[in-house]
């Protein structure tokens, strides 16, 4: 029999988070040689973790760390939000961004090679160890490390993270309190770009003409002009049924002609709108519509353009709230860029189908 006793059992577990049961079997292979039967528990760990590789790891933290002249921010993920609000998981992520700070990896490999933030253990083997108590598929997911003066705001526990940078020459409570506003902005609103100029001309163009197809396949909203054209074509070329043609010369002056037609009269003016699209798109209010659109968009899109949520504060545009906020303080303060981190998106989850499930077992 190994020689251990029941406080080292005790002394395995506190160590690893691991069930009493699977520590006093690693002691016992171990022969109660400590720091062997913690190998052994990670060796297990890896070969459980590998099993459990393949399950979708879409819950966990953003975990976020500044020192004033750095930041960065983290994506952890698990499979559950049991596991996503465990202190332990939290405080390992915040301690990864830590770690991005201090050692500035140039990559995902670099990073998870790095000795952790106030550890001895790598950041891979962190989340090893982490494995061994939650039995979940860890991952690693995404890091950025933001250079200068950036304040952070964390949401919902960690569900979305957010730095927002600035060029300025105060960092004082009352710049703090205007930025982490801009930071919740960005977690609200979701920008893509931090202003216009951000935007490249072909993304533009891209922009425009996707708002083009889309005003024309809504030709019950096409400007006035533009519409009768479509309609005379749809009567003269009988591209429209005799019930349509009817319809439309006994309500064409109700204004709401398209609730008499048939639900194939507008998908067929849009057909006729498209064959004329290069047309359509010079036409002088047609391009006017367009480019409101445009504009909207861009005011939604970009982070400066877009309207100050917090309007007990400041009503206008967050460009217009900085700029006043800067005014106040007698300081020069420019937003720069920012980050944001919203756990999970863009992985695909998995959705039970519990009616299946019931279905497949009763079979």
């Amino acid at each position: 029999m190994a020689a251990f006793t029941a406080k080292d059992v005790q002394a395995l577990r506190e160590k690893t988070n691991v069930g009493m049961m699977d520590c006093k079997k690693a002691l016992v292979e171990a022969d109660g040689d400590m720091d062997k039967a913690v190998e052994i528990l990670r060796e297990k760990g890896l070969a459980s973790a590998a099993k459990k590789s393949t399950r979708v790891a879409a819950e966990g933290v953003i975990g976020v760390y500044t020192d004033g002249n750095a930041s960065a921010l983290v994506e952890l993920n698990c499979e559950t939000d049991f596991v996503g609000n465990n202190p332990d998981f939290k405080a390992l992520a915040n301690a990864i961004a830590k770690t991005v700070v201090e050692k500035k990896p140039a990559d995902m490999d670099a990073l998870n090679a790095a000795v952790i933030a106030d550890g001895t253990e790598t950041v891979a083997e962190a989340i090893q160890t982490l494995f061994l108590s939650v039995r979940e598929n860890l991952k690693l997911r995404r890091f950025e490390l933001v250079e200068g003066t950036a304040v952070s705001y964390i949401h919902a526990g960690g569900s979305v993270g957010v730095l927002v940078s600035f060029d300025t020459n105060n960092t004082g409570d009352e710049f703090t309190a205007m930025a982490k506003n801009v930071a919740m902005q960005v977690a609200a609103m979701s920008p893509e770009y931090l202003t216009k100029d951000d935007i490249s001309a072909d993304e533009l163009a891209n922009m425009k003409s996707i708002i083009v197809e889309s005003s024309l396949n809504k030709a019950d909203t096409l400007p006035k002009p533009i519409l009768m054209d479509c309609i005379k074509e749809a009567c003269e070329k009988k591209i429209w049924s005799d019930a349509d043609i009817a319809a439309y010369e006994e309500q064409k002056n109700n204004k709401f002609l398209f609730n008499f037609l048939s639900k194939e009269a507008i998908p067929q003016l849009a057909e006729i709108a498209l064959s004329h699209k290069a047309e359509i798109a010079d036409n002088k209010i047609f391009a006017g519509a367009v480019m409101g659109r445009l504009n909207k968009q861009l005011k939604e899109s970009c982070l400066l353009e877009q309207d100050f949520v917090r309007t007990d504060l400041f009503e206008g545009a967050v460009a217009g709230y900085i700029a006043k906020v800067a005014k106040d303080l007698g300081a020069e303060i420019k937003c720069t860029g920012y980050v944001r981190f919203a756990k999970g998106e863009g992985i695909e989850k998995k959705v039970d189908d519990l009616a299946a499930e019931v279905a497949k077992m009763v079979k």
